[in-house]
């Protein structure tokens, strides 16, 4: 039963009491039972955390990648996220048998190689690589990418509901592989299959690509970020939720774009605080200027883990009256486990981040 105690507003995020701060406390990824908490203080208002369980930040343009997979910084039993730089043509084939894969392209640009044909891509391109795919990177300059690893489960566009199937991005911004006759000839081609977390090398006296022609609904795509269109209210702050781009067993991945900010009188122009208690959140900030933060540049991954509140830093509120639009581009991981963070993380870590707050 809906109750409500005390001094509230009848539009969530909307005129707020003066002198209040407002907080959401969402289960189920802002679909379940909701309830807004009207605060005295901000609830990031804290003087110091101890333990794991605190806002943690990582300057990736720092990781060190080596040759092979991703480096991996973020982890459970369900996805892998981590970085990778790849420059020229990889000399070996790559056939992932765990899971599907999702390479967001921060920096450079080239062509997928794989079964299904080439596929171009460039600055801001995601790049669906389903589970057993042969492929390969061939990069026209260096490129580093964020990696989306799913752990044994598929990759799926969102169901749109009564949004209707144009909503998000439309089929015709996907773009798939164009079959290009194999022309080069060797004599041994290698193909690393990774099962299990390990790499079994195959070698073939011929081009793995070899394939003529093919039908079906499974192969890989690309969509660019930018083609990415925004679910949005000019009356009220609607949940990142709205934004979900591909949706994985056991978590989804978002894209924030620029956008139009709320117009109506005393509408929250910023993400509101909130304790999504269900999920952690991952950002992956690619470009332009990411208003509800201070001092997070292109490149830099933060970590929110459930259990603790997030939302704007001080500064970015008091900015947002003076703004019309976002001019920010991101990419969200929400996840039902909770994450853990790898030594390669810890070796780029900000470890003052979750005091930004203050």
């Amino acid at each position: 039963m809906y109750q409500t105690k005390g001094r509230i507003t009848k539009q969530a995020h909307v005129e707020i009491p003066a002198g209040t701060y407002e907080e959401q406390h969402g289960r189920d990824g802002f679909f379940g039972p909701v309830s807004h908490l009207y605060h005295r203080q901000p609830p990031t208002g804290w003087t110091r955390i101890e333990g794991e369980c605190r806002p943690q930040a990582f300057y990736t343009s720092r990781v060190e990648t080596s040759a092979g997979r991703p480096t991996v910084l973020l982890e459970n039993a369900d996805v892998q996220l981590g970085v990778m730089r790849r420059r020229g043509a990889t000399p070996y084939f790559e056939r992932n048998a765990d899971g599907d894969e999702l390479w967001f392209a921060h920096v450079g640009s080239g062509v997928l190689e794989t079964d299904y044909g080439q596929l171009r891509f460039g600055v801001g391109d995601y790049l669906v690589i389903p589970r057993g795919t042969t492929y390969r990177f061939v990069g026209t300059d260096e490129c580093f990418f964020f990696v989306i690893q799913s752990l044994g489960t598929r990759l799926r566009q969102p169901d749109r509901g009564l949004l209707g199937q144009y909503s998000l991005y439309d089929a015709t911004a996907i773009r798939t592989p164009d079959l290009v006759p194999v022309t080069t000839q060797a004599e041994e081609y290698e193909v690393r299959v990774q099962r299990e977390g390990k790499l079994t090398r195959i070698f073939y006296p011929f081009h793995p690509l070899d394939v003529t022609g093919w039908k079906g609904d499974l192969y890989p795509w690309a969509l660019n970020i930018a083609d990415f269109c925004p679910v949005m209210s000019h009356r009220a702050h609607l949940p990142p939720s709205v934004h979900v781009t591909l949706v994985g067993e056991g978590f989804v991945v978002c894209s924030f774009v620029p956008r139009p900010l709320e117009e109506a009188p005393g509408a929250q122009r910023v993400p509101f605080y909130h304790r999504n208690i269900d999920y952690d959140e991952v950002l992956f900030y690619h470009a332009g200027d990411f208003f509800s933060r201070d001092n997070i540049t292109a490149g830099m991954l933060t970590l929110h883990p459930h259990g603790v509140h997030h939302g704007p830093h001080p500064k970015a509120i008091e900015k947002s009256w003076s703004k019309t639009h976002t001019d920010e581009y991101a990419v969200m991981v929400d996840t039902r486990r909770p994450l853990h963070v790898t030594d390669a993380a810890r070796a780029v870590e900000w470890p003052e981040y979750h005091l930004s707050w203050r």
